[in-house]
């Protein structure tokens, strides 16, 4: 029965995202209603009282034993834009004994060890599935209320949240004595529009988001961290790949290089974490750029991105909130913890968003503190939700499955080693690279990698 299903959207409190939650909340529930069916329960995560990490559905597991154990059989999770037939995802979870304990999915895999993971299962990573959210996942009622009684005995260890997908796996695997996950060819991330997906119950948007007019180049100011030992290498690959899409663009060092030209903050360079050197940034951006540029985008010089598709999804969000955008790390978030923007793959400000910031007295407890936790801790204790997009990367494309990034159209990646960056930039992120995205073939083609 419908009713037995618990439907989980990973939604967020950002005014655009919360709006695609409850549009994909009031499909279910039209669906069902069509059906003559009895409702079932539709759940937001960022309406989840009390849970800074709910987003990573582990702390959760307790409420969602407690309370929906006795009358469902089902808790099924998905993304905003994942699109549900509900009539097939009743036939597809009908096809499961619900009594017994399941992890169903779309498999994903890591082709090659990849530091995302901790090079787990470095000897054979093809052997490890994990679930592509995309696509939707379930886990049955007997594992969801094993999982709340491990969780119960054994806390959360306070540590990183990086990939989401691939640590919930390994957490429900526990070391071979858990279920793996069971691939479910129903569940897709094919287009809604495809040909290839009348067999589907969930399909997904895979699309870059637009919400009227691309923001204009001059309304995103672009700062660029560097240090002199890397002026020679990483800014010339900026200067031959993305920078022209740049309006406004900086680049502050520890040392000033009138041939780039680079912008010395006055602040040395440090081997660990560039606290100091941000928050000077943010100063600047706020007291020396022009009043009416709303967006702040602060990049690393390994940094590959297209300030191009960023502009159209910067359309989708209101510069007068306090938006923090970019991909979403979490830190000790089973016993408490913060989120935060991982500053590799770029960190996106709105001007109200800095100014709400620098306005608080939350600032550096040391120079060389890693810049994207301390903000991170910082908009957490002033209650501004940080905004996730998976099209956001902290690592290079090699280290993400390949059936992870059919369904996007991404913004950046991080990091040069053992790549040619000007390529996978070509490949990957360049304007001219948006036909082959949608399956003409521009340039280098993906697939060659």
């Amino acid at each position: 029965e419908l009713k037995e299903i618990v439907f989980v959207i990973q939604s967020q409190s950002n005014s655009f995202h919360s709006k695609r939650a409850e549009d994909l909340k009031r499909d279910i529930l039209k669906q069902a209603a069509d059906l003559g069916k009895e409702l079932p329960t539709v759940l937001l995560i960022h309406q989840m009282d009390g849970h800074e990490g709910a987003w990573t559905i582990l702390p959760l597991m307790k409420d969602f034993s407690v309370t929906y154990s006795r009358n469902s059989s089902w808790i099924f999770f998905c993304e905003e834009d994942t699109r549900i037939q509900v009539v097939k995802l009743l036939e597809t979870l009908g096809r499961f004994d619900g009594s017994k304990e399941w992890f169903l999915g779309k498999a994903l895999y890591d082709e090659e060890s990849t530091i995302i993971h901790h090079y787990a299962f470095a000897e054979n990573p093809t052997v490890f599935k994990f679930p592509d959210f995309a696509a939707g996942w379930a886990l049955s009622i007997p594992l969801v209320n094993k999982l709340a009684k491990k969780l119960k005995s054994e806390p959360l260890k306070s540590d990183f949240t990086i990939d989401l997908k691939h640590e919930i796996a390994l957490y429900i695997w526990q070391k071979g004595e858990g279920p793996h996950l069971t691939p479910v060819p129903e569940f897709c991330t094919d287009d809604t529009s495809s040909s290839k997906t009348d067999h589907c119950a969930t399909t997904f948007r895979n699309f870059l988001p637009l919400c009227g007019e691309p923001v204009k180049k001059e309304d995103v100011f672009v700062a660029v961290k560097t240090c002199q030992k890397f002026h020679g290498d990483r800014i010339p690959v900026v200067k031959r790949t993305w920078e022209r899409e740049a309006a406004l663009i900086e680049y502050y060092s520890d040392y000033a290089d009138i041939s780039i030209p680079t912008v010395d903050l006055g602040i040395p360079n440090t081997d660990r974490g560039h606290c100091g050197k941000t928050f000077a940034i943010l100063e600047r951006f706020l007291n020396r750029s022009s009043a009416r540029t709303p967006w702040l985008v602060i990049v690393d010089d390994d940094t590959l991105i297209s300030i191009f598709r960023l502009r159209k999804l910067l359309s989708c969000y209101d510069p007068s909130e306090p938006v923090f955008l970019g991909e979403r790390y979490g830190y000790g978030l089973g016993t408490g913890g913060y989120s935060y923007i991982t500053g590799g793959g770029g960190m996106v400000f709105s001007r109200a968003a800095v100014q709400k910031l620098l306005a608080s007295k939350c600032r550096c407890y040391s120079m060389d503190a890693p810049d994207d936790m301390v903000l991170g801790m910082c908009f957490s204790g002033l209650g501004i939700p940080i905004t996730h997009s998976p099209l956001f990367h902290q690592a290079r494309p090699m280290d993400y499955p390949k059936g992870y990034l059919s369904h996007q159209i991404p913004i950046s990646f991080h990091k040069h080693w053992n790549i040619d960056p000007v390529k996978e930039y070509f490949t990957w992120l360049a304007p001219d690279t948006e036909e082959s995205l949608n399956g003409k073939k521009v340039g280098y083609n993906r697939e060659d990698l």
